[in-house]
């Protein structure tokens, strides 16, 4: 297999986990040798074809059972839930290349690198979790994130809005404060993770940044107003809640304008 688009198809319609981490670990390896082909010689199949593993079983947020930090059972699931936003951010980044063709060449390089590393990533915290004495799957995750997926499958300055510049965005707002509780666990390892992922998402939300402008003019479009209307219509009329990361989030492409509409609540 050479093709990224072969890739794709086998990442987003096979259950194995580790054959998933694999095939986006050789795709980024022959990149990297300039050896894989990003000739689009197929049509992509629909979003509902998409599989996922028998294991975590995929509830509605509200049936999650809510666990503080403060105990062994809570860090477990604080670093599962991690891993499973991880996990399905390896589908989003391989969905959004395999789902939209006929883009620039660029386009599919940037989410070939999300795509490897949200999977380094995942890789981290499921070592971390294991060191905890569970591994992904061993208890049950949330089904919000593959939703929104689903509802921009059509469109794609609606799934740039909604997933990088969206729920993406959100966790530069949010990382820091995890990253404060996890250093007063005293759990280092754990601290040096979401370190690590912060730095990387904000590269992710400026590619989505970059590509949400891009597709603005290459459609004729105003991009603030683009912007809020997409905002409000998938998250039924109500703005991501703050407070923001404000230096973060315009080193990740946000306009000024952009950040003083969500903070307008």
């Amino acid at each position: 297999m050479n093709n990224l688009f072969d890739f794709a198809d086998a990442c987003l319609h096979r259950t194995d986990i580790d054959e998933k981490l694999q095939l986006t670990a050789e795709a980024w390896k022959l990149y990297q040798l300039g050896e894989l082909q990003f000739d689009s010689l197929s049509e992509p199949k629909a979003i509902e074809r998409v599989c996922f593993p028998s294991k975590p079983e995929l509830l509605a947020p509200r049936f999650m059972a809510r666990r503080k930090l403060g105990t062994p059972e809570g860090v477990q699931a604080f670093y599962h839930a991690l891993a499973h936003i991880e996990f399905i951010a390896i589908y989003l980044a391989w969905d959004i290349l395999y789902r939209f063709r006929g883009l620039p060449e660029k386009f599919y390089q940037d989410w070939l690198q999300v795509a490897q590393e949200e999977a380094q990533h995942f890789n981290l915290i499921r070592d971390h979790l294991r060191k905890l004495g569970i591994d992904y799957g061993d208890l049950p995750a949330h089904q919000g994130l593959w939703e929104h997926a689903q509802d921009t499958a059509h469109d794609i300055l609606a799934r740039l809005t909604i997933i990088p510049r969206g729920m993406e965005a959100k966790g530069l707002d949010v990382t820091p404060g995890m990253i404060e509780k996890i250093r007063h666990l005293g759990d280092i390892d754990g601290v040096e993770i979401l370190e690590r992922i912060l730095e990387d998402e904000q590269q992710h939300v400026l590619f989505g940044s970059e590509w949400f402008y891009q597709q603005c003019e290459q459609q004729q479009l105003a991009p603030e107003v683009t912007f809020k209307a997409l905002i409000l219509k998938y998250f039924k009329n109500h703005k991501p809640k703050g407070p923001f990361n404000i230096e973060m989030r315009l080193n990740a492409g946000f306009t000024a304008n952009e950040l003083a509409w969500l903070e307008d609540q």
